[in-house]
């Protein structure tokens, strides 16, 4: 009889970040109680970590959010992996993986971002309606479930088919938001901060945190692509950098272009973002943060930070002590969390809020 009890945890990463993802997935295993050990090979886009005791997939995914991680995008509890699919009837082995772990609240047939996953884009959408179909007729799609099905083709003979829970996964499929290049943006790094305000202000709390008529300051603004989100939000901003801005931006009549160093600048006044995408030490950025929270500058900001070639998740760690140890000397606390955003390149973002 086919075993499908999650026994391992896929998740999806940017290219290239294999060894962040995976050290990260052990870590946050290792602190919950569950030991295992991770499968991993460099551009694959994904990683595995399977558990050394039968289910404890689940009980990772149950004690750890989602949020919390840093550089996965999609996660799921998958069972193992199935391989040699009958090309003339995919479906119906999906489906009896499927049976044991449902019901489902919905289905997500994927690929890996990657040029070798882009290619089953088409597989994934022939089986999808079949699939659906299929679960429904078996009453293993139903709105009150609270786990999503995921099916994950690595070629057109092997899936991986698990769960991810609802609430503690990534909004989008396979992690990935589908944003449009803005035509009046300065510059494609707008993308950036549109996800990022998306993805740390899920739900109510943009309309709550970034309310419109209020002061941000842009470090490094230049030509303004984050600036611009701020602005189509309806905050003012002062925008700090030696080179030049848009002028359709400037012409809004919401931006002041600061001629100066970024990280000597300071605020006139207190202000309620700061915002900054340098290219820069990442050390370097996160005491500047720290620096602004611990001084009341600002009272939240988003920032990226340029990771090295090595060591990566290490310096993320290292920045996130810089950050802490500021707001503890000043007797702050606050919401910082990170993560490796789609748009994202060498990269992480960064978010802070200050607790009142």
């Amino acid at each position: 009889m086919l075993d499908n009890t999650p026994n391992q945890i896929v998740l999806y990463c940017r290219a290239g970040f294999e060894k962040e993802c995976a050290a990260e997935i052990s870590d946050c295993a290792a602190r919950v109680g569950v030991s295992g050990y991770v499968k991993a090979r460099p551009d694959d886009g994904y990683v595995t970590y399977v558990c050394h005791q039968s289910g404890a997939a689940l009980q990772v995914m149950e004690r750890v959010a989602f949020e919390e991680l840093m550089f996965a995008r999609q996660w799921f509890a998958a069972a193992p992996m199935l391989d040699n699919l009958p090309p003339t009837d995919r479906v119906s082995a999906l489906l009896e993986s499927a049976r044991a772990l449902g019901p489902f609240d919905d289905l997500s047939v994927e690929h890996l971002d990657t040029n070798n996953g882009k290619e089953m884009s088409r597989l994934c959408r022939k089986i999808s309606h079949p699939l659906r179909a299929a679960l429904k007729k078996q009453g293993l799609l139903k709105a009150s479930a609270k786990q999503q099905l995921h099916v994950l083709f690595l070629d057109g003979s092997c899936a991986f088919v698990g769960v991810s829970q609802q609430g503690n996964r990534s909004p989008w499929a396979m992690g990935v938001p589908r944003l449009k290049m803005p035509r009046e943006a300065p510059s494609r790094a707008t993308l950036k901060l549109d996800e990022a305000i998306l993805w740390f202000l899920q739900g109510d709390r943009q309309h709550e945190l970034m309310k419109a008529g209020t002061l941000a300051v842009d470090l490094g603004a230049a030509p303004g692509g984050w600036t611009w989100q701020l602005v189509r939000r309806g905050l003012y901003v002062d925008a700090v950098d030696n080179g030049p801005m848009d002028k359709v931006l400037m012409d809004s009549g919401m931006v002041a272009h600061v001629r100066g160093d970024a990280y000597t600048y300071q605020p006139k006044g207190n202000v309620s973002w700061l915002v900054c995408d340098i290219a820069d030490k990442p050390a370097r950025t996160a005491d500047m943060v720290a620096r602004w929270a611990s001084k009341g500058w600002c009272r939240r900001a988003i920032f990226n930070l340029k990771l090295p070639m090595k060591q990566r998740y290490n310096a993320v760690q290292e920045c996130r002590e810089i950050i802490e140890s500021g707001l503890a000397a000043a007797g702050l606390t606050a919401e910082l969390r990170f993560k490796q955003l789609y748009h994202d390149r060498e990269e992480v973002t960064g978010f802070l809020s200050i607790e009142s």
